[in-house]
């Protein structure tokens, strides 16, 4: 079995009540968009571009995506890369108005995560694995290809692994 059916289905385990895909299809992307707006700051001018903490995040994440499969990393990594230019956008305005949006969706997602679990009746995948964390995102990815009927084959390979 390939590495990313492995991973997809380990993840699968703990997400197999609809309800909670549904909360997490909600709360994963603002949890995600959360740390890269918190990671915004600081700001610093590197060779006529703006850096952050999060573009180094996007950056080793998208790797992570990347190497366990091209197709879903290339999405993965275009999402992170306007998850942190929105990201930069907000880390740019008051503190005020950096930290609520930041804070704000990081409780929110989490909080959709708590009621998916409660729907699941099972504790969450990061639990028992931190890579779960990194998991979450490309999961939802995932679960969105094989609703369009794409990637049949390693879907049929997830199902039967997890």
């Amino acid at each position: 079995m390939s590495t990313i059916a492995t991973t997809l289905a380990k993840y699968r385990a703990y997400h197999l009540d609809r309800r909670n895909v549904a909360t997490h299809a909600l709360g994963v992307p603002m949890i995600v968009l959360a740390v890269e707006i918190l990671l915004s700051r600081p700001q610093m001018a590197f060779a006529g571009a703006t850096i952050s903490p999060a573009m180094v995040f996007s950056a080793l994440s998208a790797v992570y995506y990347l190497r366990l499969d091209l197709r879903f990393g290339l999405v993965l990594t275009a999402i992170l890369a306007a998850f942190a230019a929105i990201g930069l956008w907000i880390g740019a305005q008051s503190t005020r108005v950096w930290l609520t949006a930041g804070i704000g969706l990081f409780v929110i997602g989490w909080a959709f995560q708590v009621v998916g679990h409660k729907y699941e009746g099972r504790k969450p995948a990061f639990i028992d694995d931190l890579e779960s964390l990194m998991v979450g995102p490309l999961f939802m990815l995932a679960e969105l290809a094989f609703a369009l009927g794409l990637r049949r084959d390693l879907h049929d390979e997830v199902v039967r692994a997890a």
